[in-house]
């Protein structure tokens, strides 16, 4: 879905509808506020006998989870671990716990991040979370990363990570689909053992009465761009935040940025108008790596991939919260 102007309050174009939008909205957002509480307290959690860290959001949309999550599961592969991804596969047709394979696996299978975290790692889905946990245990997975899983409380966790766009925290507060929050702040909060603040300048006003521990970092992307001209698209959380990434890289100059709504499905007329677009343009096509696993096979030789990493502030903190799970 492509989010409504008036979740964002730095936005203009909708001050004067977003009034009224908001009061019909009001008990929608009361309702699953309600549902989500009720189901957090009557769901007893699955213990799968091996660490599950959990790393998730308060908001819909893109916050930097799936770069943190990639950075926790290099972390204990680089220590010698089996360490594995589990998604609930968005959007993929696949119903049962599945270990994600690059070479047969579509983004309308398995759905798009999972296929991207394949790429980098070991990566399963399953809409079933504890059945995931358990499949994976049995075929020798010791560690389980739970991406996009702080709402869902099936599965007993040893460590919740919670990441937060710092540039734009919990947009206008309110709750779906009055607003962007999945859940009152203090109640994520509340869950949560770390928070990671993924860009911006300063830590969110909200997080001051927060025991747990609070990390900063940054995407950055894994190599730069050859200079020239660049038609972007995007189909994420917050396109514009990719656009403004490749802006700042040296070199790089944005002819033409197309968003689309997050987990976009690039249809033949989408591919054929950013190709002619390139032409017209002499500018060369880029999308983000979650963007390309949905493209057909015969357009990604087409499209460069600008890759992204998270990077923290303090690695050797970062390295501490993930060590004190297995402690």
């Amino acid at each position: 879905m492509r989010e409504p102007h008036f979740w964002t309050v730095t936005d203009k174009r909708s001050r004067a509808s977003a009034p009224m939008i908001k009061l019909l909205m009001t008990p929608l957002s009361m309702l699953y506020r309600w549902a989500g509480r009720r189901r957090i307290a009557r769901t007893a959690p699955y213990d799968a006998g091996l660490p599950v860290i959990c790393i998730g959001n308060l908001t819909l949309g893109g916050a930097g989870k799936t770069p943190v999550t990639a950075a926790v599961r290099a972390h204990f592969a680089a220590h010698g671990a089996r360490v594995a991804s589990l998604s609930r596969g968005y959007r993929g047709s696949i119903l049962v716990p599945t270990h994600v394979d690059t070479l047969t696996h579509t983004a309308a299978e398995v759905g798009d991040e999972p296929l991207m975290l394949a790429a980098m790692g070991e990566a399963w889905i399953s809409k079933d979370r504890p059945a995931g946990a358990l499949a994976m245990k049995e075929a020798g997975v010791q560690i389980v990363i739970m991406d996009d899983g702080h709402q869902n409380p099936t599965l007993r966790k040893s460590l919740s990570i919670v990441v937060i766009d710092g540039t734009n925290p919990f947009g206008n507060g309110h709750i779906f689909p009055k607003g962007p929050l999945r859940e009152p702040i203090a109640d994520g909060l509340s869950r949560a053992d770390a928070v990671v603040v993924m860009g911006g300048t300063e830590i969110p006003s909200a997080l001051a009465g927060f025991k747990g521990v609070v990390l900063r970092a940054h995407l950055a992307p894994l190599a730069p761009l050859p200079p020239g001209r660049y038609i972007a698209f995007a189909g994420i959380g917050r396109p514009e935040r990719f656009f403004d990434s490749l802006q700042n890289q040296p070199g790089v100059e944005l002819a033409e940025s197309v968003p689309y709504p997050d987990h976009h499905a690039f249809q033949p007329s989408d591919l054929s108008y950013l190709m002619k677009l390139s032409k017209e343009r002499d500018a060369r096509l880029v999308t983000t790596d979650k963007d390309h696993v949905r493209l057909s096979p015969e357009v990604k030789g087409h499209v460069m991939r600008a890759s992204v990493e998270a990077k923290f502030e303090d690695p050797a903190a970062f390295a501490a919260l993930l060590d004190g799970v297995l402690r």
